[in-house]
């Protein structure tokens, strides 16, 4: 069964999505799955794939990083820091697979990029991110390997993009529904410019009681089958625009996820690995190695961006929702014997409808 969105549900979400509200409505931005589900196996995971220009010729991707609490991994981070760009994919899966998941980037980037590779001093850093599915999958099984990695981005398209348990969402919860994979997108005007910024999430964050939909306190209306007590969980927040920005802008974008993700009750909790990248695929051009001496790049005043910034913000929440509104019961590894519970859809639909 499809289910739907949350703007399907009559959720009134503010702001103006692009015509797939998901992060492929900025132009060239592709998302690939491999999604591993096996219950004999108590296996449910997987890879989420996200590469931020097409084409087989390596070129800089314009970015930005920021970690709300550290409790969680990203790698790569330190180089974005230092440079403002990072070169190939963004992959999300568990925290146990961090290591495959990057063998298995690490081999797609030599093979797609084979001539830079092959002729080159080059070195590959893809962006390798995780959050915690051990409550729904065996994590310690190892289940993800590096030809996950391979298969997610090998299975990447530009079009609509799956949420819910998809890719490295499956095993995931958000505020103790099942959650995973979301997506949502603005359009929005900049200097007289339109452009595009949206986000992707990894949600497995929160606690019910935290849970607010659109100023709605969805969790203490909805507090049935709660699964612990504490915060055990984190969100990958992926944000990708089309406008022409800096390293430094875009950092400035990536820490208005802390809100975006905000919006849905969560203080950040202190077991919680929240932690943003925004990226630009403005400025298409050469691997700084090979750029002239002095270039030159196209760059949106930043006394302009908080249009930007609440597109962001905006697209975030309702990310989020839809991860959740695309989830579905599955029976818990860890503790034995639960039911992690979809988010009631007809319930949530009437909380709006009064």
């Amino acid at each position: 069964m499809t289910r739907p969105r949350a703007r399907d549900l009559g959720l009134p979400f503010p702001g103006t999505p692009g015509p797939l509200n998901a992060i492929t409505d900025v132009p060239g931005v592709a998302v690939g799955f491999c999604t591993l589900t096996d219950p004999a196996r108590k296996m449910r995971t997987g890879v989420t794939a996200i590469l931020p220009r097409p084409g087989t010729e390596p070129q800089p991707v314009w970015a930005g990083h920021y970690a709300l609490n550290g409790n969680g991994e990203m790698t790569g981070t330190h180089w974005i820091n230092d440079s403002g760009y990072f070169l190939g994919p963004i992959l999300i899966t568990n925290t146990h697979g961090v290591g495959a998941a990057h063998t298995g980037a690490t081999r797609w980037m030599i093979d797609h990029y084979a001539d830079y590779f092959a002729k080159e001093h080059a070195w590959a850093m893809p962006i390798v991110a995780e959050t915690y599915d051990g409550v729904l999958n065996d994590i310690n099984a190892l289940h993800v390997q590096p030809e996950h990695a391979i298969a997610a981005l090998n299975a990447r398209s530009t079009g609509p993009v799956a949420e819910g348990s998809t890719g490295g969402g499956n095993g995931m919860i958000t505020y103790e529904f099942k959650g995973g994979t979301g997506t949502s997108s603005r359009r929005i005007a900049l200097g007289g410019h339109d452009f595009t910024v949206a986000a992707l999430v990894q949600a497995n964050h929160g606690i019910r009681p935290w849970l607010t939909i659109l100023g709605r306190p969805v969790g203490e209306l909805i507090p049935e089958d709660s699964l612990y007590a504490g915060e055990m969980g984190s969100i990958i927040v992926i944000l990708a625009t089309d406008a022409p920005l800096s390293g430094l802008a875009l950092r400035q974008v990536a820490k208005r996820a802390a809100i975006g993700i905000g919006r849905g009750g969560t203080p950040g909790g202190n077991n919680s690995g929240d932690i943003f990248l925004a990226f630009s695929t403005a400025n298409p051009g050469p691997m700084p190695q090979f750029a002239p001496a002095i270039s030159s790049r196209q760059e949106l005043n930043i006394e302009l961006l908080d249009n930007l910034y609440l597109g962001a913000v905006q697209s975030i929440d309702e990310a989020i929702v839809n991860a959740m509104v695309a989830g579905e019961d599955v029976a818990t590894v860890k503790p034995d014997g639960l039911i992690c519970r979809a988010l009631d859809l007809d319930r949530l639909k009437a909380l709006f409808a009064r």
